[in-house]
């Protein structure tokens, strides 16, 4: 027998995950994905779509927006921040302006209605496919959503190595402290719900009540705030959030 060779390797099948808690629907586009040759796995919740994105690094979401517990739009706004180039195709029967609209302003790249013709959702999401590796060929080795370093009053925070400085003094930060950081400083100037910032930052349920966003923000101002006591940066918005002033 002769030696393998590089054309013998099986080439690997594009991944989609499909976000969608209707079982017949969901079961559907499995199977007709299946036969065009990708891999599908299935979420039936926005939280579980979470874990999934990060696990199992999917090519292409497809994603409804009324789903239990976390929405699509909750699960969108989690997935751009850490990642500006993964297309995600809305599929759902919220098929207003005003709906587009909102999944247009939060980074989703395609929107379908549902009822859907098989054979256009197919198209659209070959497209996607396709210009997502025309991107990815023409990049850089650099991560899709480089966060680089952002400066604020006396501080710093490095959102590549997990570090931030105040006054030249050196933080640590938990990956989980980084994730909140982001939302704030891509939301600058905008007061954000204790459930927003549950919901995107940390893929909970805003349905839960905790204080966990309350402590957090009381870490931060200690981190940078000159008096913690009287915030310039991280200011709350009374019985509504927070708001990072910059």
């Amino acid at each position: 027998m002769g030696s393998s060779t590089q054309e013998d390797k099986p080439i690997a099948r594009q991944r989609i995950l499909v976000v969608e808690d209707e079982s017949h629907i969901a079961d559907g586009i499995r199977i007709n994905l299946q036969l065009q040759g990708y891999d599908v796995k299935i979420s039936t919740t926005g939280s579980a779509a979470l874990i999934d994105w990060k696990q199992w690094q999917p090519d292409l979401v497809v994603l409804d927006i009324m789903l239990p517990g976390i929405d699509g739009i909750a699960v969108l706004k989690s997935i751009r921040l850490e990642d500006e180039r993964l297309p995600v195709l809305i599929l759902s029967a919220r098929n207003s302006a005003e709906d587009r609209i909102n999944g247009l302003s939060h980074g989703v790249d395609d929107y379908l209605s549902k009822p859907f013709n098989l054979d256009e959702f197919l198209l659209r999401v070959d497209r996607l496919l396709k210009r997502n590796g025309w991107l990815t060929d023409d990049a850089s080795p650099e991560p899709s959503n480089p966060p680089g370093n952002y400066t604020f009053g006396s501080n710093e925070i490095d959102f590549e190595h997990g570090v931030a400085f105040h006054e030249g003094r050196k933080i640590l930060l938990t990956e989980q402290e980084l994730r909140l950081l982001r939302l704030f400083v891509a939301n600058r100037g905008k007061v954000l719900t204790r459930g927003e910032i549950l919901e995107v930052a940390w893929g909970v349920s805003k349905s839960l009540t905790t204080r966990t966003v309350d402590n957090f923000v009381a870490r931060f101002r200690k981190y940078f705030e000159d008096d913690p006591k009287k915030p310039l940066y991280f200011r709350s918005r009374r019985s509504v959030g927070y708001v990072f002033d910059h």
